[in-house]
């Protein structure tokens, strides 16, 4: 294929095709790209050296795109809730510890006396907690949030599509600009050779100056659709730089590949065959981010009944952990033994008075008493230690028909979500519909005005020939080149509006966008 490249100022917006081209931008959906890198997010990025070509304008839109990343930014934060989700199931453990200071007449916390002191108390707790039974809610919430997770996944697809599309629509309006400039152009430069050809005539006597008049008034009118044209075309550029995310100021060394692009009446076989609307509609369907994503969260709030209906359930959960303490009042009695004293032993003797006699051998009697000490922070901790499992089952009996009403409200979300699937599916369905509809029917504008251009052609050229003689009055001159002129700009039109939605088409069949 011929191609070439064109350098321009400034970017711009083709008002005559702009609703054309972009009216099924916001249906329309294609094959899931590639991950974009990483991508500075308030900086326009750097202009690609080389012409641009439309395949390499949608791969640097998609990885440089502000959207984009701000919807990779969502599907982020999903994951991170799908994360916390899935923490729910483990134990919650913790530490706890306080120090209090009491004065006046206080309780000691361990053995419960009051007394008339200054207290400092400690008090270290661990416990955890786990959820044994909470019906099924903790599961269900954990499947409900993979599959948010996954929709926002598919959400980067969509957003990629969407974007693909805007910058395949804004290219070809730039196309369609250049294209237009280059016909009046054409046009210029033959009504500037006409007026000098009137001119000339003029002097030799054989035309009237009214004719010279009307000359240059049309060469005024084409310089005047030149300037139109051209601002259109910045326009588009600007448009096109925009959807790139590229630095405004090198839009002075912006440019694109001009393709060569066949007749669109080439195409009318394939239009009409391979482009079924019914089995686009079914190869889409299949594959397009939108539909997958719309089906997720129908499952999505399907999950929502369960985990209502979890309500109705009772509720199991188990505690334990360990607590100590230390109390500043709190002392400890330690018993001390002294040296033994001796206590003599009777024996039995009814030789001497009283029936006893002492014997040789003595008790050794240990001397015992006690002393009050100070209670040690650690040995309190150590001796004040405990610990505790406690089981809370939490049946569910009246609550103000909450779980009820949560089940209701469950109900009509996945509803609310099945209607949006099928509203996703009837749009797609309609957009291909009416992108087939318009490629056909651009297809056939172009082959009838192409037709037109013709005839008018020849027409202008008969008009000319009698104007340049005098034959023919300015006013119905200009109405014979304002007609071809309308004609040509129709065409082309028609042309890039036919490309336009054949390109939909093939986004829509998974086919890259390429011209």
């Amino acid at each position: 294929m011929k191609r070439g490249t064109t350098t321009y100022a400034r970017p711009l917006a083709v008002a005559g095709l702009a609703g054309a081209l972009l009216g099924p931008v916001a249906g329309a959906r294609a094959q899931t790209m590639p991950a974009p890198p990483a991508a500075a997010l308030g900086t326009p990025a750097p202009a690609a050296q080389g012409p641009w070509t439309l395949q390499a304008a949608v791969d640097y839109a998609v990885a440089h795109n502000l959207g984009v990343r701000q919807t990779q930014f969502t599907a982020q934060q999903q994951e991170a809730a799908q994360r916390l989700q899935r923490a729910a199931l483990l134990p919650t453990a913790g530490l706890n510890a306080n120090q209090t200071f009491s004065f006046g007449t206080n309780k000691d916390p361990f053995t419960n006396q009051f007394q008339a002191v200054n207290v400092r108390g400690n008090n270290f707790t661990a416990s955890a907690l786990v959820t044994l039974f909470s019906g099924f809610q903790l599961r269900n919430t954990i499947k409900q949030g993979t599959l948010d997770a996954q929709a926002a996944r598919v959400d980067i697809d969509k957003a990629r599509n969407d974007l693909s599309l805007n910058v395949a629509s804004s290219f070809l309006q730039l196309l369609l600009a250049q294209e237009l400039i280059r016909a009046s152009e054409a046009r210029l430069s033959t009504v500037q050779a006409q007026v000098v050809r009137s001119e000339k005539l003029f002097k030799a006597g054989a035309v009237a100056e009214g004719n010279v008049l009307d000359s240059r008034a049309q060469l005024a009118g084409e310089e005047r659709t030149l300037v139109t044209a051209q601002n259109q075309r910045d326009l588009a550029q600007l448009a096109l730089v925009q959807e790139l995310n590229l630095d405004p100021a090198s839009a002075a060394r912006f440019d694109v590949v001009v393709p060569t692009l066949p007749d669109p009446t080439a195409y009318a076989a394939a239009t009409a065959n391979d482009f079924d609307p019914n089995a686009t509609y079914a190869l889409a369907s299949q594959h397009l981010p939108e539909i997958k994503a719309a089906d997720l969260r129908v499952e999505s709030a399907r999950c929502g009944i369960d985990i209502a209906r979890g309500a109705y359930f009772p509720r199991l959960t188990m505690a334990g952990g360990i607590q100590t303490g230390y109390s500043s009042v709190r002392t400890q009695q330690v018993r001390t033994t002294g040296d033994p004293i001796p206590v003599p032993i009777l024996q039995v003797n009814p030789a001497v008075p009283g029936g006893y006699a002492p014997s040789p051998y003595v008790l050794l009697t240990p001397q015992t008493s006690f002393a009050v000490l100070p209670y040690g922070f650690f040995d309190q901790l150590a001796d004040n230690r405990g610990e505790f499992l406690q089981f809370t089952l939490n049946v569910p009996i009246l609550n103000g028909l909450q779980s009820r009403v949560g089940v209701q409200r469950a109900q009509l979300n996945v509803q609310q979500n099945e209607l949006r699937a099928e509203q996703t599916r009837v749009q797609l369905r309609q957009t291909i519909q009416q992108s087939y509809a318009d490629a056909l029917a651009a297809q056939r504008r172009f082959a009838a005005s192409s037709r037109q251009v013709e005839a008018l052609s020849l027409a202008f050229r008969n008009a000319e020939i009698r104007f340049n003689n005098g034959l023919l009055n300015g006013t119905d001159f200009n109405i014979a080149r304002n007609n071809l002129t309308a004609a040509e700009s129709d065409m082309i039109q028609a042309k890039y509006e036919f490309f336009f939605r054949r390109k939909v088409l093939d986004f829509y069949q998974g086919k890259p966008l390429a011209l």
